[in-house]
């Protein structure tokens, strides 16, 4: 049973792309987003992410990491923002070091929100909601 104030969430099986080099956080997150009917890939770094992304060009959304060795968070959203293709593709940057000016970075480099860590799971569900829905 759920308690009265739970959200109830209604996806239906739309692709969720995950790129966090902590596959602890990836685990954790898909199983949350499986839970609530949506299918995951999970890419370990910024060019694995792209690479995904260019494989399935049915991915609704796309939840990236930040602090990411190599090819940051920042770098890959810019890289992904250059593709045309993706133009129009929600992206939700997940940052744990909530510094003061760190939410308009992501934002400059185009993430489409932000999402700190750790994730509180009904936050951002309620936030990929809106993007994915926003059409």
């Amino acid at each position: 049973e759920q308690p009265e104030n739970r959200r109830t969430f209604r996806f239906r099986g739309e692709k969720v792309l995950i790129v966090d080099d902590d596959i602890r956080n990836g685990f954790a997150l898909t199983s949350v987003l499986e839970q609530h009917g949506l299918s995951v890939l999970y890419a370990e770094n910024g060019r694995e992410g792209i690479e995904v992304l260019e494989q399935h060009d049915d991915v609704t959304i796309v939840l990236m990491d930040i602090m990411m060795p190599e090819m940051d968070g920042y770098a890959t959203t810019t890289a992904i923002r250059r593709m045309p293709q993706f133009a129009g593709l929600p992206i939700v940057a997940l940052t744990a070091k909530a510094m003061k000016g760190d939410r308009e970075k992501a934002i400059d480099c185009g993430a489409s929100d932000y999402v700190t860590k750790p994730v509180d799971s009904d936050h951002l569900l309620s936030v990929m909601e809106n993007w994915m829905r926003g059409e």
